[in-house]
């Protein structure tokens, strides 16, 4: 039966219906305001595009983007008018480009949506051979920063680029007619073009200079290299042609010399054939390398560098003195050994800043003639000088620098020094800060001028020697910046504009290709370039580096954090809330402390009533006097004995939201770019509250959780052995787990079933996957008050495990000989404390989209169910955020939306203001309030593969199917697909001997996959 009842919308609806209907009648209550800014002469006298030609570009869903490349935020949206034929709404389109910004590099597609970028992809066209990192996928947020410099300031004011241009040409001249020093401060620039252009400004004023700055510095290992091979550069590493590696203090899976040597790695951790890489590790730190290392041995830098001279006595047969206690000379002496036995095979490398550690780095790979060392290719992404900059501030402070230009780099913060660079800075008549923020170095230039994000600008890269990539822009710029090339133009007196020049200059790196195919593809691989090397004292570089003693007290080693990097990003709220893949604390530095220090300094670490991480402050005082205060300490399981962490990249404050200005400024410690330095470490009054996202600390003998085996039993006995399958009780009966089932089964044999393959040996815990799961799925950024609660969003996290046991092996033992319940209390909770020198598993842990979903039984609304591909949907307009899901699930991948953080001016993040907000895939709902979310597996993402293959009139090829996180892992350890496609690879692998799911023993059937950690030992 129909109902007659008349509803209405509104008071004012029912009380005064003709005015109401009036409105209603109009499409647009106000008439859209075009004329506003189209005829705004002031408006469009600095753009170059007509009308016409303004309204064909822009559409509805592109007026945000590219209205606030013109002028700014935008409050009206337009129509198209003229729809551009590239454009297809509800189309994502892809372009190829390259980054590097000084300290960060890859080969990159970039998804945009109606002319927004969005989401950073890696290319994977053959040559491009650099992933992206977790800074790098989220730097697509980093372009939608509204605390961007936005046009350029002169003296603190606001200004235009025609005064800046003015003010840099005749301070040039002004320089050159009284022989004032010009001189260029950039980061490495790994540009042919903008490295032409500088050269040309240089060979027609004789005044001018180029100083190049690195952050944080590898200079000592370019230092070594230049000595042997005649270049500034450093080795590619081919870690998939080692099997047998070394590493002496190199944290090759994190930042060591650029990072992007995981994926090699992880060719030889997986087990083929019954063979797979053996790796040592030597540190101070617990790193991403020694978390991964077969054996690792927490020694301080003192006794790296005589474990160095150690190991190159025996490869060369030298015998050099070195002074060493007896357990580490034998520890060293084994790994020598396999070294020298694995002959070409072997890769020696390491991270000690000092050149003669660094010279017989080269001769031991020159002597094993190791395959994975070799000098095609050169890495040229560091070339800084740290003499050269020291030089550079003592010629400023004696005023013989007259103008400055400096480009990524900002020394106020990054120097130890920065009050000598302050003081030379004064001297300097006129200095120019290019750069994307108005950082602590900008805001005191002279000029601050701004340059576009990498999405936004032209660029050429040669990161390999041989190589060629270009940068393109995806988005116009969204404020009034400039190239740093185009200034370089302008003041060289070059007509026309970087995109002509770069045009024509790129002709001479592509020889057989053509520019509209590099452009296409992004990279471009010419004839492979090997520097013929020579030799040096390497006995003398040997002799000189056993010299060496230990540090007075504690020796602080500096190193930088996989979600800060050197500190760029430090804005970008998706990275200081990303968990460190090892202490799993976010929003934060800190000192780490060996558990054996701690105690003897009184510092400590607890896990207080409502769950959150606390931990004591110290003060760390440099043996010339620098001091931090009140730095927070974690107990950090695997510090070597008598050192202490600590990460750069931190303690920020300019062109940063209140939020984002967290942790100190360890670059105050960075003395002479060692990062190494003997400090005095005292607690200090008070507590610190982390944001720690993992409060269990060991995997207590878990087994059923992180399967774990070695090489040998692995090669030797049956997978039911070291891959056994739980049982359970059927009919007082032990069964196989797998083989009982509650439920009865769908046939799922039909249409798509999608799997994601997870292979622990091949997890590195980088925690790419993890940013990237983010940029796809609108997921929100909490802050630190809410992720101490324990509500963190993060759709996949990464568990990080320690061993209680020098070996998780040893750990089943001990809970394998527990005898009694009191026996199993006291034991359990003494296996809570990890070893000194654990091992570490990774595992990434999403919502497994179980076949029999405990979840989909208890929610009363159906708000979760099943689908036929395999995948676990949400409905969000059913939820009502009972919450009984996330009590059933046995994963606890199951968020629950405390609060509304999009246009939420409680969290001020990318959500909260226009500009962020860009960021946003339109395919994937942004959540409200008191809604379950969790991993989707990427249903948008599947769905259009199947779409545009069926668009296409062909079957889907294995490989086309991705999520977020398989697409993003570098190391191969993420396989997703169809396994009803018998011959995909998620299949094989999903039948693999090494497969296992997550607590079988419960029932849940995951449709992800795990496979057996296989260890080296």
């Amino acid at each position: 039966m129909s109902s007659n009842k008349k509803y209405w919308k509104s008071v004012e609806e029912l009380e005064n219906g003709s005015i109401v209907e009036a409105l209603r009648n109009n499409e647009f209550v106000e008439e859209i305001p075009t004329d506003e800014f189209l005829g705004n002469a002031d408006a469009m006298a600095s753009s170059s595009t007509s009308r016409r030609d303004f309204l064909k570009y822009v559409g509805f869903s592109t007026a945000a983007a590219t209205l606030a490349a013109c002028e700014g935020p935008v409050n009206k949206s337009i129509p198209y008018v003229l729809q551009p034929e590239q454009i297809i709404p509800g189309v994502a389109d892809y372009y190829a480009t390259s980054v590097f910004d000084g300290f960060d590099f890859a080969n990159l597609l970039v998804k945009t949506r109606e002319g927004r970028p969005i989401k950073i992809d890696n290319n994977t066209i053959s040559g491009a051979k650099f992933a992206a990192n977790a800074r790098i996928h989220a730097s697509i947020l980093s372009l939608y920063d509204n605390m961007r410099l936005k046009e350029p300031k002169v003296e603190g004011k606001d200004s235009a680029w025609s005064v800046v241009d003015s003010k840099i040409k005749s301070s040039i001249a002004e320089a050159k007619a009284k022989g004032g020093q010009v001189v260029f401060l950039t980061n490495t620039l790994a540009s042919p073009s903008t490295e032409k252009l500088i050269a040309d400004f240089i060979g027609s004023n004789p005044n001018a200079k180029h100083v190049i700055y690195d952050a944080v510095s590898s200079s000592e290992a370019l230092d070594a290299f230049e000595a042997v091979y005649g270049e500034r550069a450093l080795v590619d590493y081919d870690f998939s042609k080692a099997s047998l590696i070394v590493s002496v203090g190199a944290d090759f899976l994190g930042d060591w010399q650029g990072g992007g040597f995981d994926a090699g790695y992880a060719q030889g951790r997986i087990p083929k054939n019954g063979k797979m890489s053996r790796h040592f590790q030597l540190e101070a730190n617990m790193t991403l390398s020694g978390a991964a290392a077969d054996k690792r041995l927490p020694i301080s830098v003192a006794n790296q560098k005589q474990a160095l001279v150690l190991i190159y006595n025996i490869i060369t047969g030298s015998s050099v003195a070195v002074n060493l206690s007896p357990e580490i000379k034998a520890e060293v002496t084994k790994a020598a050994q396999q070294l020298k036995a694995a002959g070409s095979k072997g890769l020696l490398v390491s991270g000690i800043q000092d050149k003669n550690a660094q010279l017989l780095v080269l001769a031991i790979n020159q002597v094993l003639a190791s395959e994975a060392f070799s000098t095609v290719g050169a890495r040229q992404i560091r070339k800084g000088s740290d003499a050269q900059v020291a030089q550079l501030i003592n010629d400023m402070k004696a005023g013989s620098v007259h103008t400055l230009i400096m480009s990524g780099v900002n020394p106020v913060y990054t120097l130890a020094d920065s009050a000598s660079f302050v003081e030379g800075l004064k001297k300097v008549k006129t200095s120019v800060a290019l750069s994307i923020k108005e950082d602590e170095t900008a805001a005191i230039a002279t000029i601050a001028a701004p340059v576009p994000h990498y999405l936004e600008a032209w660029g050429d890269l040669v990161l390999t020697k041989g190589t060629y990539s270009l940068t393109q822009p995806t988005i116009r710029p969204l404020f009034k910046t400039k190239q740093f090339q185009d200034v370089l133009m302008f003041i060289n007196g070059l007509s026309g504009t970087y995109y002509d020049y770069l045009k024509a200059y790129s002709a001479s790196f592509i020889a057989g290709s053509t520019w509209n195919k590099v452009l296409h593809d992004g990279v471009f691989v010419g004839a492979p370039v090997a520097l013929s090397g020579g030799t040096a004292d390497y006995a003398g570089a040997a002799a000189e580096l056993a010299k060496s003693k230990a540090a007075n007290g504690l020796e602080l080693v500096l190193y930088t954090k996989t979600g800060m990097g050197d500190g760029q990003q430090a804005n970008n709220p998706w990275l200081q809330e990303f968990p460190d893949p090892i202490t799993r604390v976010s929003w934060d530095n800190y000192v780490t402390v060996s558990n054996a220090d701690a105690k003897t300094l009184g510092l400590s670490n607890e896990i207080v009533a409502n769950g959150g991480l606390n931990g004591s402050y110290a003060t760390i005082t440099t043996a010339d006097g620098a001091k931090l205060e009140n730095v927070p300490v974690i107990v950090q399981p695997g510090q070597a004995v008598g050192t202490v962490g600590l990460a750069l990249g931190y303690g920020r404050k300019a062109a940063l939201k209140e939020e984002m200005q967290v942790g100190l400024n360890a670059y105050a410690l960075y003395k002479g770019f060692n990062d190494v330095q003997s400090v005095e470490l005292v607690k200090s009054a008070g507590e610190h509250e982390f944001a720690c996202v993992q409060g269990q600390k060991t995997l207590m003998g878990r087994g059923d959780i992180i399967k774990e085996t070695s090489l040998e039993i692995f090669n030797t006995k049956d997978s039911k052995i070291w891959n056994e399958t739980p049982k359970v009780s059927l009919d007082h009966k032990e069964v196989e787990a797998t083989s009982v089932d509650l439920w009865e089964s769908f046939d799922r044999s039909v249409g798509h079933h999608f799997n994601l393959s997870i292979d622990l040996n091949a997890c590195t815990g980088c925690g790419a996957c993890v940013i990237a799961c983010h940029a796809e799925n609108n997921v929100p950024v909490v802050g630190k008050s809410e992720v101490r609660r324990s509500r963190d969003m993060h759709w996949l996290r990464i568990d990080r495990y320690y061993s209680s046991e020098e070996t998780f092996v040893g750990d089943n033992e001990r809970k394998e000989g527990i005898a009694g319940l009191s026996s199993s209390l006291s034991t359990f909770n003494e296996m809570e404390k990890a070893s000194d020198n654990p091992q570490v598993a990774f595992q990434p842990v999403m919502c497994q989209h179980c076949n029999h979903a405990p979840c989909e039984t208890v929610c009363p609304v159906a708000a979760t169910s099943h689908g036929r591909q395999g995948q676990n949907h949400m409905a969000y307009n059913r939820c009502v955020g009972t919450r009984y899901c996330a009590n059933n699930c046995p994963y606890k991948v199951r968020r629950f939306n405390w609060f509304l953080y999009n246009k939420n001016s409680e969290f001020d993040y990318h959500m909260n203001d226009d500009l962020g907000r860009m960021v946003l895939n339109p395919d994937v709902n942004v959540r409200s309030r008191g809604v379950m979310e969790k991993c989707s597996m990427c249903i948008q993402m599947t769905q259009a593969t199947i779409l545009n293959a069926k668009k296409e009139g062909r079957e889907v090829v294995d490989g086309e199917f991705q999520t977020a996180c398989s697409a993003a892992c570098s190391s191969g350890a993420m396989i997703f697909g169809d396994v009803n496609d018998k011959a995909s690879k998620v299949a094989k692998l999903a039948a693999d001997e090494r497969s296992y799911h997550l607590l079988e023993h419960v029932g849940t059937k995951p449709n992800v996959v795990y496979h057996v950690k296989v260890r080296n030992t």
